[in-house]
């Protein structure tokens, strides 16, 4: 089977051309979603609801509204309620096909038994919701020459201790040059959405679990070139109670945006 492809306008150029893109993606649905028990006990944490749908609904309405006609969900826990609510995707407007973990394969894993990942493909955990435009985080890692594009967003980083700073003499004592009290350290982190070019398909083992960390140090190791694409709008990967509330408490302000129809700068910022 050939890999899906869609045709949309490039923007900027001067005859108005246009610019074919991969439109195939893969979706991460597999996890036990530990950390949201008892929710996830009868439920995988995807079809777990936000307002009146599941987050994996509003994820595949998402990449259907961005151009991308075929999604492959990689399954593993509970993969029969995911297949029933989804089947083949003809009543969500995608082609939908399933690709099965006998045992959890990690973040990167499955990726060595999918077929026909034969051009650059969306990567994402199926529990991330986010204004972040796929088609426009595809067409970046096209025209970059990546083999990996990761989208990244910031982050502060709180702790609830006293930070020292200390000379680089070792010793029973050092001398404290430096004092902190609960910093906030500001840094860039993965959303869990990637653009993955075919190459890096062979430095996956197959059967093996392997994450997207592990993945990213052996392309590293390797010489192969990883972008960062930084996205400053709405982003939030429901790991957690605290995810979950919030993103419920969320989407009566979000849902029509979540559904792909416009970007929007997160709106904790204006508060």
């Amino acid at each position: 089977m050939s890999s899906a492809r869609t045709v949309l306008d490039r923007p900027g150029g001067p005859d108005g051309d246009e610019q074919e893109l991969p439109s195939r993606a893969v979706v991460l649905a597999g996890g036990q979603g530990s950390r949201l028990r008892p929710y996830t006990i009868v439920l995988p944490k995807p079809l777990l609801p936000v307002g009146d749908q599941a987050i994996l609904d509003i994820v595949v309405r998402q990449l259907r509204a961005r151009g991308f006609t075929r999604v492959t969900f990689a399954v593993g826990y509970l993969a029969h309620l995911i297949e029933a609510i989804f089947a083949d995707g003809s009543e969500h407007g995608v082609a939908i096909d399933y690709h099965h973990e006998r045992a959890p394969l990690g973040t990167a894993g499955a990726l060595a038994g999918i077929s026909d990942l034969d051009e650059p493909f969306l990567m994402l955990n199926g529990d991330v919701l986010t204004t972040l435009d796929f088609r426009e985080l595809v067409r970046v890692h096209v025209a970059s020459g990546n083999v990996f594009t990761i989208a990244t967003h910031r982050r502060i980083v709180e702790t609830d201790y006293g930070v020292l700073e200390l000379d680089g003499r070792d010793g029973v004592t050092r001398k404290v040059t430096g004092y902190q009290e609960k910093p906030q350290i500001p840094c860039i982190v993965s959303m869990g959405v990637y653009v993955a070019s075919p190459e890096v398909l062979r430095y996956i083992p197959p059967g093996e679990r392997f994450d997207v960390p592990d993945l990213v140090r052996r392309l590293l190791d390797a010489g192969e070139p990883v972008g960062s694409y930084l996205f400053d709008g709405y982003w939030l990967d429901i790991g957690r109670h605290d995810d979950y509330q919030r993103a419920t408490a969320d989407y009566d302000a979000l849902g029509s945006l979540l559904l792909g129809e416009s970007i929007v700068e997160d709106p904790r910022k204006a508060d």
